[in-house]
């Protein structure tokens, strides 16, 4: 029997296995990989081809949308569906603008988990179906999306997509990690670390490693450390991961 490919990227060990373990006692479905944070999740995607991927909003480093964006990307017909302790209409609205299909509760009864990845490889998008179910969502969705467009429009604002690549190398740079640790994580040389780097910087249109953390945090892509990154900004606190990456 063909069994569908599902891979799951949670940064929980615990939460992965548990999932892992509801998802194949279905017969018809099978754990290919697994991934704690988005370089993996793009490594593991790319090597083992899910049809499903489940994934926590929430991962260190880069978050699970700006994942799902490289995902979609890399490999367009992979279906997401996004995991998450809480739902409310912030959460669905950016799930919607990453592409996702579907958004459950990390609370989720095994048969409604089941049923979602069935209908969502089925073809169906239970993010859309949830949408025009709620007349209020469906208006700020519309509006939201409108205001998008037309400020890009006014302001210029560009329309950065870093590859597969350069975000995984992003993805390392807010964990804190240094050129070498990046090659490693990522089996690349160091040069090939500093040319996507510099790609990077180019592509966000920032100075140096520090201006593109802080690019990646301000616009909602990542989170660092466990202070906020205002403090940071009034130079209050430093978390050591910033530091390291000056030392780059």
């Amino acid at each position: 029997m063909y069994k569908r490919r599902i891979m799951i990227v949670d940064d929980h060990p615990f939460f992965r296995v548990g999932l892992g373990r509801i998802v194949e006692q279905d017969q018809r479905l099978k754990v290919v990989a697994e991934a704690s944070n988005g370089h993996e999740a793009l490594h593991e995607a790319d090597v083992h081809r899910p049809d499903l991927i489940l994934m926590d909003v929430q991962l260190p480093g880069v978050t699970g949308l700006q994942v799902a964006n490289a995902l979609r990307r890399q490999r367009p017909t992979v279906a997401i569906m996004f995991l998450s302790m809480h739902v409310d209409d912030d959460r669905l609205f950016s799930a919607i603008r990453a592409g996702a299909a579907g958004f459950l509760t990390k609370d989720a009864e095994p048969g409604v988990i089941l049923d979602a990845i069935h209908a969502v490889l089925r073809g169906e998008n239970l993010l859309q179906m949830a949408v025009l179910a709620n007349p209020g969502l469906a208006r700020r969705v519309l509006g939201e999306f409108r205001s998008l467009s037309e400020r890009r429009v006014e302001d210029g604002e560009p329309d950065i997509q870093l590859s597969p690549r350069e975000l995984e190398v992003l993805d390392c740079l807010v964990m804190g990690q240094s050129n070498k640790e990046i090659g490693d994580a990522l089996f690349i040389t160091e040069q090939t670390v500093k040319n996507h780097m510099t790609s990077v910087l180019r592509k966000l249109q920032v100075d140096d490693r520090v201006a593109a953390l802080r690019y990646a945090v301000t616009k909602g892509w990542a989170e660092i450390g466990p202070q906020p990154y205002a403090e940071v900004e009034r130079g209050l606190g430093r978390p050591a991961d910033v530091d390291r990456h000056v030392a780059g």
